[in-house]
């Protein structure tokens, strides 16, 4: 199975767990190519693709809605799985992460509507403020780090990022066994 993991980034923090999904997967002998969205023209030579997406304003970024419209036919025929990163999954507050967790897996929807993911992966990103290009969005988040909405620096749990990585290969093989072979599902 050759795995297209394809991600569209801010300021590199997507990117970064992306190629983390690619190592794990590679450390199982999976054949993968980690490619920014804006990069991939085809996805036909894939057997399964993860599509991630850093979130701003509480939408996966453009080109990755871009990017999901554009392949939407051929990703119909593969098993998908989806993943964002954004900085409302940075808490520690088990409260909030459920409630963080339910925002997330809304602004997932309009990506949902394109892919039938077998697997959603939600993480925290990273916020350094002096990454980010647009003044705007410097400014409102610095307000929202003043106010202690969100905490400034990396709050990726690598580990977490690696344990939804590893259990992706199953799930594809199932899919692809289960809804595009009509056989059972394979062990």
């Amino acid at each position: 199975m050759s795995i297209l993991i394809t991600y569209a980034s801010c300021s590199g923090s997507t990117a970064e767990i992306a190629e983390a999904i690619g190592e794990t997967l590679s450390q199982q002998g999976i054949p993968v190519d980690v490619r920014p969205m804006t990069a991939v023209t085809d996805v036909t030579p894939y057997q399964a693709i993860i599509a991630g997406s850093a979130v701003r304003q509480e939408k996966w970024l453009p080109e990755a809605m871009q990017f999901l419209e554009a392949h939407q036919q051929v990703l119909a025929q593969k098993p998908v799985a989806t993943f964002l990163a954004g900085m409302a999954m940075a808490t520690k507050n088990p409260a909030r992460y459920q409630k963080a967790l339910q925002s997330a897996s809304g602004w997932m929807a309009p990506a949902r509507q394109l892919v039938h993911p077998v697997s959603e992966g939600y993480f925290a990103g990273v916020l350094d403020l002096k990454k980010i290009k647009e003044l705007h969005f410097r400014i409102v988040l610095g307000s929202m780090v003043r106010l202690g909405l969100f905490p400034e620096g990396d709050h990726r749990d690598w580990e977490a990022i690696r344990e939804w990585a590893s259990a992706l290969p199953t799930q594809f093989t199932t899919e692809t066994a289960t809804e595009f072979s009509g056989s059972a599902p394979l062990a």
